[in-house]
């Protein structure tokens, strides 16, 4: 057992999904996964492993923000040996260049965030993917007609801010959506020499103030899903 998750050592697959959600995990777990096991329900976060097409692979959430994502893949990188983690979640599109439901790999994480200058001496503004993962997740998504979209995104700290405009550091690194884990889990990842991806679904365009309604996000994010899952699949 590690601080904040709970499952015994051989519990957690060596590739892990990592939605932000707990509820999306067991619908995940609910829904993909043969003979899964709930292996952790510390502080409410749910971790599963089960099988999918035959092979082991957990789904557990990371919370929201930096200093969650960071604790949680921190101790499944150290503590169980995990070799890698995609991200799967939702983005808010800064600009109508993007629609609602495309999938989005991204392939690097810019940030205003300390996060990785503190806990590791990385001084970056701006991190790629770690290992192969990604490359896997572009192939996969062509064979299952998905065309995940590679760019970069903003990592942000701040979900509600006062100036309505896009942050610089979005436009300087052409990061046209934001979400608020992928930097943290790259700069884990770089430390450790792990593999880590993220891929998310649009769900809101902010300029225009659509988003997808919540009896829709389920349906919309199987696909994301799909891709995240089939991707673990060849890592194995």
């Amino acid at each position: 057992m590690s601080i904040h998750i709970s499952a015994n050592k051989g519990e957690i697959a060596k590739v892990v999904l990592q939605p932000g959600d707990p509820l999306r995990a067991q619908y995940i777990a609910e829904n993909y996964l043969e003979n899964a096991k709930l292996v952790s329900k510390t502080r409410g976060i749910f971790y599963y492993t089960g099988l999918y097409k035959g092979k082991e692979i957990t789904v557990g959430a990371s919370g929201m923000g930096f200093p969650s994502i960071g604790i949680y893949s921190f101790e499944l990188f150290t503590e169980y040996e995990v070799d890698t983690i995609i991200r799967i979640g939702t983005c808010g599109a800064y600009n109508t260049d993007l629609k609602l439901f495309d999938i989005l790999n991204i392939e690097n994480a810019a940030s205003e965030s300390t996060y990785a200058k503190y806990a590791w001496g990385i001084e970056d503004e701006i991190l790629p993917h770690q290992g192969n993962i990604f490359n896997t997740i572009n192939e996969t998504s062509k064979e299952l007609s998905l065309h995940a979209k590679a760019i970069n995104i903003h990592s942000s700290d701040i979900f509600y801010r006062k100036d309505p405009e896009t942050p610089a550091i979005a436009t300087k690194y052409n990061c046209p959506a934001v979400e608020m884990e992928a930097f943290g889990l790259f700069a884990n990842a770089q430390h450790l020499g792990k593999n880590a991806a993220t891929i998310l679904t649009v769900t809101d365009i902010i300029p225009t103030h659509e988003k997808i309604s919540a009896d829709e996000r389920e349906k919309a994010l199987n696909p994301m899903m799909e891709l995240a899952l089939e991707s673990a699949l060849k890592s194995l």
